[in-house]
């Protein structure tokens, strides 16, 4: 699997970008949902821009960092509470789970854009996915039959990260996102992430060739609990 070049970290991180990251990650959820929020609220013309500082690839800018403790000076002071944390109970049954429409950015393997630099698009709402946090969408053919690509799916996130062998993930790990059937590897601190499409070769190799994955690494794990297919009009 070829590992496309990774921008590396600043090699100064200014005392005003330490001091936004620790903010940021105090306040995400609560007095924000999530990057693209945070960047029109700051003036940034996209939401990769809050991104490329909260992993330490730019610093911020003073007076950006001014607007936003001007912004959101009640909730640091703790003047003003969260209206919702993970922790809140939230009736799913009305309301339904958020859609983020985010897009693939590889081919061989999908690698999908940060979930924090989108808005929910809508909302999915059908018996079966109550338990369920959000649904995001398939591009890419790399888990077909099981996951069509352009089809939506319902995803649980599994805080424990518990893996049970043989079923279908959306994973998030290093720069990587992207749907697996994840197998018991080799150790228990390894899994296997299989793609369903072993049709599909490249000279005498498979496209979506397996690889392992050290359990450790994994920084999000989410159950695919149910699948949305596209109609065909």
């Amino acid at each position: 699997m070829d590992d496309a070049s990774k921008p590396n970290k600043i090699k100064t991180i200014r005392p005003e970008t330490l001091e936004f990251i620790i903010l940021y990650n105090q306040l995400k959820g609560k007095a924000f949902t999530g990057n693209a929020q945070l960047a029109e609220a700051l003036g940034f013309n996209s939401p990769s821009s809050i991104t490329e500082i909260v992993k330490s690839r730019q610093n911020i800018d003073l007076e950006k960092l001014r607007i936003f403790k001007e912004k959101y000076r009640d909730f640091i002071s703790g003047k003003k509470s969260p209206t919702y944390t993970e922790n809140t109970p939230v009736s799913k049954v009305a309301e339904g789970i958020p859609m983020y429409e985010i897009s693939a950015t590889a081919s061989g393997v999908e690698v999908y854009n940060d979930i924090n630099d989108s808005m929910s698009v809508g909302r999915m709402n059908f018996p079966g996915i109550e338990d369920c946090d959000f649904a995001l969408p398939v591009w890419g053919h790399s888990m077909y039959p099981y996951l069509e690509n352009g089809c939506w799916v319902a995803l649980k996130v599994i805080h424990d990260k518990k893996i049970l062998p043989g079923e279908v993930y959306y994973i998030e790990w290093g720069e990587y996102r992207m749907y697996k059937r994840l197998l018991a590897g080799d150790s228990p601190d390894q899994v296997i992430a299989h793609s369903d499409n072993t049709t599909e070769m490249i000279g005498n190799r498979l496209k979506y060739a397996p690889f392992v994955i050290q359990v450790a690494e994994i920084k999000k794990l989410c159950l695919v609990k149910d699948i949305h297919k596209k109609h065909n009009h």
